[in-house]
Order: structure tokens, then sequence, then C-alpha cells
């Protein structure tokens, strides 16, 4: 069951992601909930250093740094594809 959730929260934050960051990202729905994922660690990352928790863990902020990380994730893949 826990990986259902992370897929969903996955693509929740994937889309909000391309839906904050402006401009055309042609991906998939796969390539969506694997940068809602990308995401979701991030987010996680960053909530740990500031003391909300372990990295793992699914709290009260998960959804709001999940959405945080992944729009940094995307930011960084549309950088690295300009490049090649």
């Amino acid at each position: 069951m826990s990986l259902l959730w992370l897929l969903l929260i996955g693509l929740i934050a994937g889309l909000l992601a391309r839906a904050i960051v402006p401009g055309p990202d042609p991906m998939a729905w796969w390539q969506t909930i694997l940068l809602g994922v990308v995401g979701s660690f991030v987010g996680g990352f960053i909530g740990s250093l500031f003391g909300d928790g372990d990295i793992t863990d699914i709290n009260s902020s998960g959804i709001v740094l999940s959405v945080i990380g992944a729009v940094v994730a995307l930011i960084v893949y549309r950088m690295v594809k300009r490049r090649t």
C-alpha cells in the first residue's frame, strides 16, 4: 500500500510542479510521477535539514515539501536538458 501512496503523492506533486513552473514540459505520465517521486525525496531531505522529522517520514508538510522538491527537480531537469 505504501508504494501506491508514493506513486499517488508523486503524481500530485509532479502535476503541481509542472503547473507552477511556466513553460512547456512534454512528459509522459510516468515521467510526471517520477518527477514527483524525486521531488518527494528532495523535499524530505529539505525537511530533515530543518528538523521536520526523518527523510522517510510522512508528516503534515510532506505534500508541500514534495511539491517544492519537484519544482527544484523540474528546474534542474530543464537546465540539464537545455545543455544537451
